[in-house]
C-alpha cells in the first residue's frame, strides 16, 4: 500500500469555507495545529477553539501540537542572543523530539493529517524550516498545500527559500546560514 504523505498549510486570510474545502480535497483527517500561540489577530476565525468547532464540526479532529512543535517554543534555550529562534537547538529538546515522533507514528499508521500553521507560504514558515527538514531526513513524505491551493514538496520549496542554492557543500557538509552568509 501506498504512504499517504503528511501534509502542511497556512491558513493565511482564507475564509473558513475555502479552507474547508482544500481540507476535503486531500481527504484530511486530523488538523495539527502548529501554531506556538493558536490565535489570530487578523483571521479571528482562525483562533483555537473557533477553529476547533467548525473543523468537528465537519468531520475533523482537531488537535494542538504548537508546544511541543511550534515555531516559538516556551523554552528561552531555544534562543540566540538576538532573540531569534535557533531551529538547530529546538531539534535537540525532548519536547520537540516527543512531538516528531507523534508525527512519524501518523505517518506509519497512514493518517491522513495537515499540519497548519499561520504562514500561506510555506516557505516562510517553521513547517518547511523546522519540521520538514527534520521528517525530510526521516524519509517521510511531506507535501506543502501553498498560498494557491497547490501542493509543493519539501525539496522544491526548500529550494524555493534559498533561491535555489544548495544545502550542502562541495564535501555534502550542510551549510548554515551564517556560512552562506560569507558565500553571498
Amino acid at each position: 500500500m501506498e504512504k499517504i504523505p503528511l501534509y502542511t498549510i497556512g491558513h493565511g486570510n482564507r475564509k473558513p469555507d475555502d479552507f474547508l474545502d482544500i481540507l476535503k480535497k486531500f481527504g484530511i483527517d486530523y488538523l495539527i495545529d502548529v501554531r506556538s500561540m493558536p490565535y489570530s489577530k487578523f483571521n479571528p476565525q482562525f483562533n483555537q477553539n473557533d477553529l476547533k468547532f467548525f473543523l468537528e464540526k465537519h468531520g475533523i479532529t482537531y488537535v494542538f501540537m504548537g508546544d511541543t512543535i511550534g515555531g516559538r517554543p516556551k523554552d528561552k534555550s531555544c534562543y540566540d542572543y538576538e532573540g531569534k529562534v535557533d531551529y538547530e537547538m529546538v531539534k535537540e529538546k525532548d519536547f520537540f523530539q516527543n512531538g516528531m515522533n507523534r508525527l512519524k507514528n501518523a505517518y506509519a499508521k497512514n493518517i491522513h493529517l495537515v499540519l497548519m500553521c499561520s504562514e500561506s507560504k510555506p516557505c516562510e514558515c517553521h513547517r518547511s524550516k523546522l519540521i520538514g527538514k527534520v521528517l525530510d531526513l526521516e524519509q517521510i513524505s511531506l507535501k506543502h498545500i501553498d498560498e494557491n491551493g497547490k501542493l509543493k514538496d519539501q525539496k522544491n520549496v526548500i529550494a524555493e527559500l534559498n533561491k535555489g542554492l544548495s544545502e550542502v557543500d562541495l564535501f555534502g557538509q550542510p551549510i548554515n546560514s551564517t556560512s552562506r552568509k560569507t558565500y553571498l
